[in-house]
């Protein structure tokens, strides 16, 4: 899986890129597999036959690329958005999303992992080089927005939360490129490191539903505590690390001229802060009612450890640079 990433980032060739996202498929498929559940075989058979699909379509365009003029290829849109289209489709951006959320409702916390995080690199890092601005990008960048906000407020299942909260990112990621495209690799590694601590959490109190958060939350208060202040980073919150990539994004956005994009993306921002909070509030409020007992606030020191750089980490750039 590694060794596909790192044949796609470093290639110089769009075949040898279609290779590296092919190897890193065919890794992946077997650790999705790995649970005999039966939503493990279903999720691993749509994630297989989305991806087959969109490596068909960006095989597609490699060969139109191939029979005409490169230069040629970039300046024809349509067939460009061809290109873009397969990266979306692998990356799980709306309106490419549908097959996203079912995947990530069938499986365990550590591929969830994977999903939200590794397997989005790869995509991500081929449509750096070949975004501009164009109207499928806007497109894409307002229904992740919509669908990532609007989808995920009636969802019970914490798995299609998060699902719903990636899609909502991707929206976000795809406009730090659009607007600078170094910005996408800060955004990209907090988000991956407030996920990263969220689902650690998750997966020690192994939680599936959002009633299942007052049930287990209720005997350990500093988990209960990290997962709320995670969630609240995740929405963009100050002064939680999660604030400064929105922050750089939005700056970003306006000095590049695209005001109406930026006032669109602080206004979905507030929908999501809906069911961030209501999960944040609901470990709380059941935190805050139990009793506070030495042997069941035992906590994980890796968990411990990031969730302190995550939640310092905001402090600690604002005093070492100035964003301005």
């Amino acid at each position: 899986m590694i060794t596909g990433l790192m044949i796609t980032i470093s290639s110089n060739s769009w075949m040898s890129m279609w290779i590296g996202l092919e190897v890193n498929l065919l890794s992946i498929i077997p650790l999705l597999s790995t649970n005999k559940l039966y939503n493990s075989a279903e999720a691993t058979i749509k994630y297989f036959i989305t991806q087959v699909m969109a490596s068909s379509i960006f095989l597609m365009s490699i060969i139109l690329m191939i029979n005409s003029n490169e230069q040629l290829f970039f300046q024809q849109s349509n067939l460009l958005m061809i290109t873009q289209s397969a990266l979306f489709i692998k990356m799980g951006a709306a309106p490419f999303h549908a097959w996203f959320p079912e995947v990530m409702e069938g499986l365990s916390w550590s591929n969830c992992m994977i999903m939200l995080t590794l397997q989005k690199i790869a995509p991500m890092i081929i449509l750096l080089n070949i975004i501009k601005p164009s109207l499928l990008i806007f497109l894409v960048i307002m229904t992740s927005l919509i669908v990532g906000g609007l989808f995920g407020i009636n969802q019970v299942s914490i798995r299609k939360i998060m699902a719903y909260s990636s899609i909502n990112h991707i929206g976000w990621m795809i406009a730090a490129m659009l607007s600078m495209k170094s910005l996408w690799s800060l955004y990209f590694i907090i988000y991956s490191t407030i996920s990263a601590n969220i689902i650690f959490i998750l997966n020690v109190a192994n939680l599936k539903t959002i009633g299942q958060i007052s049930l287990i939350f209720k005997t350990n208060k500093i988990n209960s505590l990290f997962f709320s202040m995670n969630f609240f980073s995740l929405g963009g919150l100050p002064p939680y690390f999660g604030f400064l990539p929105k922050w750089f994004t939005i700056q970003q956005l306006n000095l590049n001229n695209y005001l109406f994009l930026s006032i669109f993306m602080l206004v979905i921002t507030l929908v999501t802060l809906y069911f961030y909070l209501r999960m944040s509030f609901s470990s709380l409020m059941m935190a805050s009612e139990a009793p506070f007992t030495k042997t069941e606030n035992k906590i994980n020191p890796l968990i411990f450890i990031l969730n302190v750089w995550s939640l310092l980490g905001l402090a600690s750039c604002c005093f070492f640079m100035n964003p301005f």
